[in-house]
């Protein structure tokens, strides 16, 4: 509003504005804003709905963000710049963020924002179930198109919390800059023989458009657009069940086919090296990853779910590893510089559920040795 100059005016009008001024401010504002700033100077700023009011299941989880901290239980939480709620057509949803490049949490070298499950159970007598309804708004907008793991980020994972601490599942979504589609897809990683556990390597299954394997021919040249693909906002759910040391994932998106898959986590396909699928003998065989299954697979070993936006553009050189370092521009870590222009992954989840057994366990070893 433009200034007025006043060159005269009577006590009386004075004292009329100076009222007036002062039941201004007992006239509460309705105009309420859901645009959220990336300035830690509002992390402490309350919210006007929590992730704890969208999603009522936070006492089952930890919360760690995309600076490398542990938020703990994350009821009646906010921050501004990693985790916080928004308002989109009458639904609200809880938003994860995470920067290409910054502080990473445990021995990860990939930023998150994410939670991670404080009990675990063990596969073979698990009945444990999560669920979740999301859609990703954003992933990194530079990397490597040789890379796999470029423009991608994990929503949903299996993790185990013992011995080697290998992923049975990671749920993907990845899409290439100048595609309106991008692809879905989950990832069984080996729970290495032995000790040494240097050998592991996942093997990738499509659910709509393309799996891990395919990749560009140079850095800048994209493999073809899937056609039955996810466009980026578009929403889409998962379903993970394990029982009985089966795990059962379903996939559902509208205006495409509904996907299930079957898993057995008691007992290995890949115990001989006859055993490595061709997809491996791409990927992993040729930097080294060439190792076999334990028979038993996950037997015997806690596994906790995790739920969020796991980051797969870390920054680092490809030459290090085709598979997982994307060689992405991080601007040396700046949150505000990497939010600008697009260096960055962003998921916004709409529902989540989950039931955990009555086996589980506390999970706070994990918690100890990773924080």
């Amino acid at each position: 509003m433009n200034k007025k100059i006043i060159t005269t005016v009577s006590l009386s009008l004075i004292f009329s504005a100076c009222l007036l001024l002062n039941n201004c401010k007992d006239t509460p504002n309705n105009t309420t804003s859901t645009t959220p700033t990336n300035s830690t100077e509002d992390t402490e700023t309350k919210a006007s709905k929590f992730a704890s009011d969208v999603i009522p299941f936070f006492e089952d989880w930890k919360l760690i963000l995309g600076d490398g901290s542990n938020a703990g239980i994350a009821t009646n939480f906010e921050n501004k710049d990693y985790f916080y709620t928004v308002n989109e057509a009458a639904n609200d949803w809880v938003v994860f963020k995470s920067p290409n490049g910054g502080d990473t949490h445990g021995t990860s070298n990939n930023t998150r924002t994410e939670l991670a499950q404080i009990k675990k159970w063990y596969p073979a007598t698990a009945n444990d179930k999560l669920t979740a309804s999301l859609k990703v708004m954003n992933v990194s907008s530079t990397g490597d198109a040789r890379v796999a793991a470029s423009y991608s980020v994990v929503v949903g994972q299996i993790h185990s919390a013992d011995k080697h601490e290998n992923e049975p599942l990671k749920i993907f979504y990845k899409k290439f800059p100048g595609h309106e589609k991008g692809s879905v897809f989950w990832h069984y990683e080996i729970n290495t023989l032995g000790d040494d556990n240097s050998g592991r390597w996942d093997f990738s299954s499509a659910v709509w458009g393309n799996d891990f394997s395919v990749v560009g021919t140079d850095v800048s040249s994209y493999p073809e657009e899937p056609k039955d693909g996810i466009a980026l906002g578009e929403e889409f759910s998962y379903e993970i069940v394990v029982k009985d040391g089966i795990m059962s994932l379903k996939f559902t998106s509208k205006g495409h086919d509904t996907k299930t898959f079957t898993k057995n986590l008691l007992k290995s396909e890949y115990t001989t090296s006859a055993d490595i699928p061709e997809q491996t003998q791409k990927l992993f065989v040729p930097i080294g990853q060439d190792g076999v299954e334990r028979e038993n697979a996950y037997a015997g070993e806690g596994c906790f779910f995790k739920l969020g936006c796991y980051n797969q553009t870390n920054g680092k050189s490809p030459e290090v590893n085709k598979n997982w370092c994307s060689g992405a521009e991080t601007h040396d870590g700046d949150l505000k510089k990497q939010y600008a222009d697009g260096n960055y992954a962003e998921v916004w989840f709409k529902t989540a559920s989950i039931t955990v057994s009555d086996n589980a366990v506390s999970n706070e070893g994990y918690f100890t040795k990773n924080d």
